[in-house]
């Protein structure tokens, strides 16, 4: 089988939905952990999703943790969130941090077809 452009980029993916300005700076490679309440069995290649559009994409490696926002406090430069976002983010919970590497930046962001209501991972397909 002869894979085409259209082939590859047509196949389903899995995609992470992130906000700016932490989106661009894991496709960019200046933040490296994601920070979530929770850990994931999913590992590999991932689209970033921002605003609906994948601007990128990047390899998750690793899920550390749990952490508190004071021990994450001490690793500001792997994910760039201040003490005061990872307290009122983690609401008395445990966090984790989603190791990332190999992150690239699109040359320009990519519709993609994704359900509605999705908030952390979809199924997404790169539209053409």
């Amino acid at each position: 089988m002869v894979l085409t452009y259209k082939s590859v980029m047509s196949e389903r993916k899995k995609g992470l939905i992130v906000r700016e300005p932490f989106a661009s700076w894991i496709v960019e490679g200046k933040k490296i952990w994601e920070i979530r309440k929770s850990r994931t069995n999913i590992r590999g290649e991932v689209l970033i999703i921002s605003n609906g559009r994948a601007i990128g994409k990047a390899e998750l490696v690793d899920v550390i943790g749990p952490f508190s926002p004071e021990e994450l406090a001490q690793h500001e430069d792997k994910h760039r969130a201040s003490p005061e976002f990872l307290r009122e983010y983690s609401k008395g919970k445990p966090l984790y941090a989603w190791v990332f590497q190999n992150g690239e930046k699109f040359e320009k962001p990519k519709a993609v077809k994704m359900a509605r209501g999705v908030q952390v991972w979809a199924n997404v397909t790169i539209e053409e």
